[in-house]
């Protein structure tokens, strides 16, 4: 039986994640180069604003810190997955070198295709979507003994090399674009949140409406894979078919992010950390919670970065990367 207690502890939990986002979300729609007064953001949300207020609230604001929620939320959930059919604490889709995946084919991308298409917004997610199956598809095949199947450090240890090896690649195409191109990748390399206009939210949205449902449905299997391997079979999941799929949407999860918020490292790596020790480890308590946490970091990123230098701004991912290191390095002692 679930206690009532803990059931009580979740609900409180989440409750005061959803509310300290949509705090995050006002603060963040207010500041910036300039700042709305709450009567201003209330006025212009009530349809009233002026041309100046109306622009800077739904032209300029909203669809980026829009982008920066869904893609916090598509990356907490994609580290979610791989730490537990990893069963290590220290995975995260950066470290995995999904992120790497993505990013070499970005860089492709910007190589061959101008930015200035019009399917540039649809068609850049689906280039990094290939390079983050391309990265995992690698680390897999390679992780596979016969007889043995996919051992879970393994995997982490040979995604570790993959990203290193990947990222040489970038940074070797990276010298051979244009100075437009190359600043644009160099943004995105960053974690400049770049998406900024409502096309990308269009791009991104299906993802995230379409995947995460799909993993919420599957808390039961991430529970047994969670468990030791003879364990997992034992309780009649097929622990490999289950694998590959959940691969398949921590992959897409993150692949489709990065695309459009630029490659935002750690997000996959606290926040699950967080939510676990918060609600503990079942998948059908910390999923959700684990997801609001993803979209508050990021959100809290990208407002610290925008306000601190503006009207340039830090970008999101240096800011996250200064919390994430250090906590990153912090599991590595303790795990």
């Amino acid at each position: 039986m679930i206690n009532s207690d803990r059931l009580k502890r979740v609900r409180f939990t989440m409750i005061s994640a959803l509310f300290l986002l949509l705090a995050l979300f006002v603060i963040s729609v207010a500041t910036g180069y300039i700042s709305l007064s709450p009567a201003q953001l209330a006025r212009t949300i009530l349809g009233q604003g002026t041309s100046k207020e109306n622009l800077i609230l739904f032209d300029f604001r909203l669809p980026r810190i829009i982008i920066t929620i869904l893609a916090g939320m598509g990356l907490a959930v994609s580290g979610s997955i791989l730490q537990s059919i990893t069963r290590n604490p220290l995975s995260d889709p950066g470290v995995l070198g999904i992120h790497a995946g993505a990013g070499l084919m970005v860089v492709f991308y910007v190589m061959f295709f101008t930015a200035e298409s019009t399917n540039f917004l649809y068609v850049l997610p689906l280039f990094a979507l290939l390079g983050g199956i391309f990265a995992a598809a690698i680390i897999y095949i390679l992780s596979y003994l016969k007889g043995e199947g996919v051992d879970p450090n393994r995997l982490v240890l040979i995604g570790v090399g993959i990203a290193a090896a990947m990222n040489g690649a970038i940074l070797t195409l990276s010298t051979r674009l244009e100075r437009e191109e190359y600043d644009f990748f160099a943004n995105w390399m960053a974690g400049r949140i770049w998406g900024d206009d409502w096309t990308f939210v269009l791009a991104l949205l299906p993802w995230i409406l379409l995947l995460l449902p799909v993993v919420l449905a599957k808390s039961n299997v991430l529970n047994i894979l969670n468990l030791h391997e003879h364990v997992s079979v034992g309780l009649g999941v097929h622990v490999e078919r289950e694998r590959l799929i959940l691969i398949f949407i921590a992959v897409a999860l993150s692949s489709a992010s990065v695309s459009v918020s630029g490659s935002i490292p750690f997000i996959g790596l606290m926040a699950p950390h967080i939510a676990r020790a918060l609600v503990g480890p079942r998948h059908q308590w910390f999923l959700p919670i684990a997801a609001v946490l993803g979209a508050i970091l990021l959100l809290a990123a990208d407002t610290i970065g925008r306000v601190i230098l503006d009207p340039s701004g830090i970008p999101a991912g240096i800011v996250v990367s200064i919390i994430g290191a250090p906590y990153f390095m912090y599991l590595m002692a303790k795990k």
